[in-house]
C-alpha cells in the first residue's frame, strides 16, 4: 500500500491545518461519513504522532502516514490525496496498488 499526496493537496493541509515542517498527518478510517470505496467507513484527518506506522509519505516537510491497524480499508488499493481547485478542498483516490 503507498500514499502519494501531491504538492497542491500537501500546501492546501499545511495552510487549513496550520502545519508546520517536521509535523505528522494521519488519514485514519472511522465509522461513518461517506465514502464510495467502503461502504459505512470514511477516512479522517488529524495531526498526530505516528505509533505504528502501515504507510507513509513527506512531501513539503509533512509526513502524511495510515496506521497498520487501518490498512485493512484500503483492500489492496493505494492512495492518492490532490487539491480540487474549483472546490478548495482535498479528494482521496483509491487505485489499485501499484499504479503509480
Amino acid at each position: 500500500m503507498n500514499i502519494q499526496v501531491t504538492n497542491d493537496a500537501a500546501s492546501w493541509y499545511k495552510s487549513e491545518m496550520s502545519l508546520k515542517d517536521g509535523d505528522n498527518l494521519r488519514f485514519f478510517v472511522r465509522y461513518g461519513g461517506f465514502s464510495t470505496f467502503q461502504r459505512g467507513f470514511s477516512l479522517g484527518i488529524e495531526k498526530e504522532e505516528p505509533s505504528e506506522i502501515g504507510a507513509s509519505t513527506t512531501v513539503d516537510g509533512i509526513m502524511f502516514y495510515i496506521e497498520e491497524k487501518d490498512l485493512w480499508y484500503f483492500s489492496g488499493h493505494d492512495l492518492l490525496v490532490s487539491y480540487n481547485a474549483k472546490m478548495d478542498e482535498t479528494e482521496f483516490e483509491y487505485l489499485t496498488e501499484q499504479t503509480f
